[in-house]
């Protein structure tokens, strides 16, 4: 390789740095809607606090926001590395990210004051869609363009994810955000009735299938064979595993409407599919974890691997717990149970969050050449996260079974057994336990920011990098 090859690092350090602050802060919103629901007076009686509005702005920051820079920083590193080529426009790049801010800027001021299109996950009004688009295209533009130009005739395999993500994201966000404009800040969806539920969660359930899962699994790709010094398990088995998750994936979204006005026939599709995709998902699961094969050692002293192996291992458990819940008999159960709220974020602390940190972990001494002011704080943030992930899933499958079977419960005349209020109260003790997971959760994320915060203000290393970087 070229040794005055240069990579445009800014931008990247822009994204990971940022990944650490929304994550912070969509989780302190989580956080306090989770202390909320224990104790409801905690909104103050303030509109803009109500959990009707923080509950979105929480999942816009911590979907978009954490989750989208992560995808931001770690895509437009590995491009580059495994293109071995610079980023087509540094102005580009640029634009990306101060675009992305923007939206989620807008976001955090547009949702508490009410302002919403009431799609979920697609809660931002028609002027910020736009923006998103224009900010989406030009992410496309660099990140296709950059593997257009690249030096080395293969495209790596985490490449591919990461481009699946970008352009199957652009298809749903597009067709799901069909709106008419009535007024600035308010507009109403395109689609009537039941084919605005199918056509929302066909969104709804592929955002969390290629923005939640296809791009991380770039990232996992990428770091996980790089932090153990392995080459992946099998580039071929990486190559099935791509094919078979982005042919399966589209088609599970009608598992979120059984036992609506949906057709049965487009219910009974959207189980078939879900169940179908535990393969791929396994496929690559066990791909990730069968990495560390002759190097399992690694794991006993370096934390940042853990992070990433913790991570697949949770992506695993969601990944088949997601296509057991599509079952129907199973799903008249758990729907509308805090089982699902245990299973959402199974996948989206343990697998996104824990994968995400890990490679913000990565990322820091090739982007800013410096030595970790603390590794010890990297295994107590591993621990305090991980005891956090298992507390609060723990409390919302024990509620949501419980919320199931108390629903359902009948006495011997055909009336109900308990009342709606009676399986809140027997929930309560549940959300207090929820509470404390995801406050440990944050907790950790503190104890990221500070090791990082002592980490950059260390002077760099005398030792030059691998490749000449530039600002």
């Amino acid at each position: 390789m070229d040794s005055q090859l240069t990579y445009n690092y800014k931008v990247i350090r822009q994204f990971t740095i940022m990944t650490v602050v929304w994550g912070i802060v969509g989780m302190t919103v989580g956080v306090l809607i989770a202390a909320q629901l224990a104790w409801p007076a905690l909104n103050f009686d303030l509109p803009w606090l109500t959990y009707s509005r923080l509950r979105p702005l929480h999942t816009n920051a911590v979907i978009f926001a954490f989750g989208g820079c992560a995808l931001f920083a770690t895509s437009l590193y590995v491009v580059q590395r495994t293109c071995q080529t610079r980023l087509i426009s540094d102005k580009l790049a640029a634009f990306v990210f101060w675009g992305w801010t923007a939206v989620i800027l807008l976001a955090a001021i547009t949702l508490p004051l009410g302002i919403t299109s009431s799609k979920e996950y697609a809660e931002l009004e028609w002027p910020i869609d736009l923006l998103i688009t224009v900010v989406w295209v030009a992410y496309a533009i660099l990140f296709f363009g950059t593997i257009m130009k690249r030096r080395t005739p293969h495209i790596y395999v985490a490449n591919w994810f990461y481009g699946a993500f970008i352009l199957t994201v652009a298809v749903l966000h597009v067709v799901n955000s069909a709106e008419l404009p009535v007024s600035l800040w308010k507009s109403y969806s395109v689609y009537p009735g039941a084919i605005d539920a199918m056509v929302q969660w066909w969104y709804g359930h592929n955002a969390v299938g290629f923005f939640l899962t296809a791009g991380f699994l770039g990232i996992m790709y990428y770091f996980v064979p790089k932090q153990a010094e392995r080459p992946i398990y099998s580039y071929r088995l990486s190559v099935v595993h791509f094919w078979a998750l982005i042919s399966l994936y589209m088609w599970a979204g009608p598992h979120h409407l059984h036992y609506t006005a949906l057709p049965n026939w487009a219910q009974s599709i959207g189980m078939v599919f879900s169940l179908m995709l535990l393969a791929p998902s396994w496929g690559g699961m066990i791909n990730g974890v069968m990495t560390l094969s002759g190097a399992w050692h690694k794991l006993r002293s370096d934390p940042i691997l853990r992070f990433m192996i913790v991570s697949l291992s949770f992506y695993g458990m969601s990944t088949f717990e997601g296509p057991m819940m599509s079952i129907k008999t199973v799903n008249a159960l758990s729907h509308y149970t805090d089982w699902t709220i245990g299973h959402v974020h199974s996948g989206a602390l343990g697998w996104v969050g824990l994968i995400s940190i890990g490679a913000v972990y990565a990322l820091i001494k090739p982007l800013f050449n410096r030595e970790f002011y603390s590794v010890k704080l990297i295994e107590v943030h591993f621990w305090v996260a991980t005891i956090g992930i298992v507390l609060y899933i723990a409390a919302m499958w024990i509620a949501g079974v419980m919320q199931g079977l108390m629903w359902r419960a009948v006495n011997s005349d055909g009336t109900l057994t308990y009342s709606f209020v009676e399986s809140l109260e027997a929930t309560h003790p549940y959300y207090v336990v929820r509470l404390l997971g995801g406050a440990l959760f944050l907790l950790g994320m503190f104890v990221m920011a500070w090791n990082l915060y002592k980490t950059l203000g260390r002077s760099a290393e005398t030792v030059p990098s691998t490749a000449a970087q530039t600002a």
